[in-house]
């Protein structure tokens, strides 16, 4: 069955969530649908047309949370470009590289990691930066997105009814 898109009572994207709880808050009043889909749901006593896109009727703050430290998410801060040549690559030809080595003492954190192409990766080895004769693009930090940012990711195929409650910034995949 079909997903559906919850936004904030501000119109910003919360998340995803199935049919089945979105009809549940629908019942109980603490939603709005404002898309739907060409399906309806059946029930002895009534008809009702699949939500595609539901806004909460009241605020919901969202806790400030830290990014996730993963491998896809390194990427994506640094926009999928190697931090010392520049390339722009797919993920496949990518890798990520200690600045500071870790068998030196470098950690394994947000501000010691950055993307990196395989050739640049190679050059650089085990080495700092310095040492390589190589310069960064820029300083690796902590990002601080927005988590509704986080829901398309992995939607290939995103229902044209959640397209106008997107953020512009978000690439989708067609």
């Amino acid at each position: 069955m079909e997903q559906v898109l919850l936004l904030n009572i501000t119109y910003e994207p919360l998340r995803i969530i199935n049919w089945k709880k979105a009809i549940t808050l629908l019942l109980l009043d603490k939603v709005e649908v404002l898309e739907e889909y060409g399906r309806e749901i059946h029930s002895i006593s009534f008809t009702i047309r699949l939500p595609s896109v539901i806004r909460l009727l009241r605020l919901v703050r969202k806790p400030k949370t830290p990014v996730k430290f993963s491998r896809q998410n390194i990427y994506a801060r640094d926009k999928y470009r190697c931090q010392y040549c520049g390339s722009r690559l797919p993920c496949e030809e990518l890798t990520y590289d200690h600045i500071i080595p870790k068998y030196r003492g470098g950690k394994t954190k947000w501000a010691n990691i950055v993307t990196c192409c395989i050739k640049c990766n190679r050059k650089k080895g085990g080495r700092t930066p310095k040492e390589a004769h190589m310069k960064l693009i820029r300083k690796p930090s902590c990002p601080k997105w927005l988590p509704a940012v986080k829901i398309t990711v992995g939607y290939r195929e995103v229902p044209r009814t959640w397209r106008d409650y997107l953020y512009w910034n978000v690439e989708l995949i067609e």
